[in-house]
């Protein structure tokens, strides 16, 4: 698809005309966004606020999908065909926002400040959930103009990974809704996450790899008790625990290619009961990130095969859980949709490639290895304001102005690939 920035008059006419009907929604995507603040939800239990998203989809006219995924049933759908008729028949495209928050007390004193105690909107969600709201109103009263089918998908659990209740394995949210076909007949797939290191009013994309596929593991040694004075009888699982540290970490050095970005980490280790008494039971938790799939399941057959040995040579047992991660990959074409659709609403000074990929994870990624499609960073600090606290902090906040930005974004995009009845932008 090639992109020609000359349209006819008409067309022009019929963009501007639903670019200021978007704009005309800050306010109430505002109120969306600290009514959804003020109310945080954790992971699948996303209960109030997949009801709201889908009565306002619904009062729209936007036919609804609710209880969206296999195996937990958290997600809403909202779909919206293009009732223009020029005799082609558009591309069906998928627009996702996530909507669950993070275990953080909020620190921001706000009138919309978090009433969950211990929970916040410490990652955006709540901004993104608006943005894609004020999209779906604005693409929803102009749908006569459009000639493809437009989805928008509201997905809990981004923030982690939950055991299935069907199957056991560890699903975040975008993996449950894909199980459950989200991705039937969807040509492209986008979405935009706001970045406090960027200042309101820009936006920046990753020409290909944007961010690493981070995945968490869990090892547990199982040993047998003893006392100190005794350690022949006993199985020390603080000893399994040590080496299992030691073994992973000299992997990493020297068993995984030195070409590729990869890192790993532990977390947490919580064993024993007692100062005197040989520990029966040792847990440790950490992460580790890569972009390559190949370079996913070297690290991940690795933390297998250590613990398995090492639990075999003390006599001892072992148990692992992994949640396994997958890189977000750009497709090149929808990277340049994106760039052209920002430069339009922000201007062309203001949309920016980024060159560094993030180590941090983001699970649109299974959305984009099924897919083409983009994942952009929409510019929300504020430096005057006081806004530039990072993503995960107990002060994030965000310059509202940027709702307005990201919606008339995600607009743009659906004319650049639905186009209109004025004539498709192509």
């Amino acid at each position: 698809m090639t992109i020609d920035p000359v349209f006819a008059i008409h067309q022009n006419s019929n963009i501007a005309e639903m670019m200021h009907y978007a704009g005309q929604l800050q306010d109430e995507m505002i109120e969306y966004r600290r009514d959804l603040h003020a109310h945080p939800e954790l992971l699948y239990d996303v209960v109030r606020t997949s009801n709201k998203v889908a009565d306002l989809l619904e009062e729209w006219g936007i036919t609804v999908r609710r209880n969206v995924g296999k195996h937990f049933g958290m997600g809403v759908v909202g779909l919206l065909q293009g009732l223009a008729d020029n005799g082609n028949s558009g591309p069906t495209l998928l627009l996702r926002a996530d909507m669950d928050a993070l275990p953080i007390q909020e620190c921001n004193e706000l009138p919309y400040k978090s009433v969950n105690d211990g929970i916040m909107h410490a990652c955006g969600h709540d901004a993104h959930t608006a943005m894609l709201l004020g999209a779906a109103r604005t693409l929803a009263a102009f749908r006569e103009r459009l000639m493809g089918t437009i989805i928008f998908v509201f997905q809990p659990a981004e923030e982690g990974a939950v055991k299935s209740p069907l199957d056991g394995r560890l699903l975040s949210g975008g993996r449950d809704l894909i199980e459950d076909n989200v991705l039937e007949g969807v040509d492209y797939a986008y979405a935009l996450h706001v970045l406090p290191e960027l200042p309101v009013g820009t936006l920046g994309i990753h020409p290909h790899d944007a961010m690493a596929a981070s995945s968490h593991f869990k090892v547990e040694f199982q040993g047998t008790s003893g006392h100190h004075s005794a350690p022949h009888r006993a199985v020390d699982a603080i000893q399994m625990a040590a080496r299992y540290i030691g073994e992973i970490n000299g992997m990493m050095a020297n068993r995984i290619d030195p070409q590729e970005a990869a890192v790993l980490a532990f977390g947490t280790l919580q064993a024993g009961t007692a100062i005197n008494v040989i520990a029966e039971h040792s847990e440790l938790t950490g992460t580790f990130r890569a972009f390559t799939k190949s370079t996913v399941a070297a690290i991940t057959n690795g933390l297998q095969r250590h613990a398995a040995a090492i639990a075999e040579s003390y006599g001892g047992k072992y148990k692992l859980e992994l949640r396994e991660g997958i890189a977000v990959v750009n497709n090149g074409e929808a990277v340049q949709q994106v760039l052209h659709a920002a430069r339009a609403v922000l201007g062309e000074d203001q949309v920016i490639l980024l060159e560094q990929p993030s180590l941090a994870g983001e699970d649109f990624g299974w959305y984009l290895d099924k897919v083409p499609g983009a994942f952009a960073f929409i510019g929300c600090g504020n430096k005057e304001k006081g806004i530039l606290h990072a993503i995960h902090q107990p002060q994030f906040n965000i310059d509202e102005a940027m709702l307005g930005h990201g919606a008339s974004i995600l607009v743009r995009l659906a004319i650049q690939h639905n186009g209109s009845a004025g004539g498709k932008e192509t």
